[in-house]
């Protein structure tokens, strides 16, 4: 099976709670069979992972956009090893997403990509687990999703634009005036899990973070947006992952996801990193799985080799 990351559906409309917004998610890691037939493998809170990492890195295909909800999946053709990213040559030429970066900057894109990235965009501020603080846009249909993938402890949209090409202008210039980054590495996600700040001090830096954003916007001469406050929810599979209720020491992954035997606990998932056990320790792992991105995995009774710890007493 290749893998081709972790993905979060959206919960279903009788899961959320009264205020609209959802509170659950479903991660899942997202597959192909070498048939092409695509699968997905729940990664709920106390279900066991097993599986073995085979050699290489491979293509994952390319993206056809085809609408605002609908796109479609190319496999590589020549299950290809991975040249740029996660991606061989060919697919990186053809894949549409890879264009629309330019997109307001005057640059040309297909129908089907022009027509999603028409529809209205959020602008939002999500702060990590350290501190680090990025802003990102998201689609309409992909709202709550985008962020639940990112990873982000706590997160505010700040504006509501009325196209893709409006809100990243906005993203462009925030970025430029206040100096907010806009991509926080995986790895840099995943390092913060392992000693995270405290989520009152998380929202309180998100909280500084889009006050400040909000106060720019709303000095621009620019229209097709509108400033907004609202906080995104993170998902509760989330929750101690982050650090909201579990004090325990944690301890790296001990294991790169490039090859080898795996076998693990799923305790909680914040976007693509999870927080796991190793049988006969107490301790938490913080495992990114993000690195099996364009890897090759058999499904089995393996275990993660277990390695002598020894946590502080004080």
């Amino acid at each position: 099976m290749l893998v081709h990351g972790v993905a979060w559906d959206r919960p279903a409309a009788e899961d959320r709670p009264s205020a609209g917004m959802p509170d659950g998610g479903s991660p899942a890691l997202r597959l192909r069979a070498p048939s092409g037939e695509p699968r997905d493998v729940p990664l709920a809170v106390g279900g066991r992972l097993g599986f073995r990492v085979l050699d290489g890195l491979w293509c994952l295909g390319h993206s056809k956009v085809r609408g605002p909800q609908e796109r479609l999946h190319v496999p590589c053709p020549d299950a290809a090893p991975a040249e740029r990213g996660r991606q061989c040559g060919p697919c990186f030429a053809r894949d549409d997403f890879r264009l629309m970066h330019d997109f307001h900057r005057g640059g040309s894109v297909p129908a089907g990509l022009r027509s999603y990235l028409m529809q209205p965009h959020w602008l939002y501020l999500a702060t990590f687990a350290g501190g680090a603080t990025k802003v990102g846009t998201a689609s309409s249909v992909r709202k709550w999703q985008r962020l639940a993938e990112q990873g982000a402890v706590r997160a505010s949209y700040v504006a509501h634009a009325e196209d893709g090409r409006v809100v990243r202008i906005l993203e462009d210039l925030v970025t430029q005036e206040l100096g907010t980054v806009q991509l926080v590495r995986s790895a840099a996600k995943a390092a913060s899990l392992l000693e995270p700040l405290a989520d009152v001090e998380l929202s309180a830096i998100n909280k500084r973070a889009a006050a400040r954003t909000r106060e720019l916007l709303d000095g621009l001469a620019l229209g097709g947006f509108s400033t907004v406050e609202e906080d995104w929810q993170r998902p509760a599979v989330a929750d101690e992952a982050c650090g909201v209720f579990d004090s325990r020491r944690r301890h790296p992954y001990p294991q790169a996801f490039d090859g080898g035997d795996h076998g693990f606990t799923v305790r909680s998932l914040s976007g693509a990193t999870a927080l796991v056990s190793l049988p006969g320790e107490e301790s938490g792992f913080i495992a990114g799985l993000g690195a099996l991105k364009g890897r090759r995995i058999e499904f089995g009774h393996y275990c993660t080799e277990v390695p002598a710890l020894q946590d502080s007493l004080f």
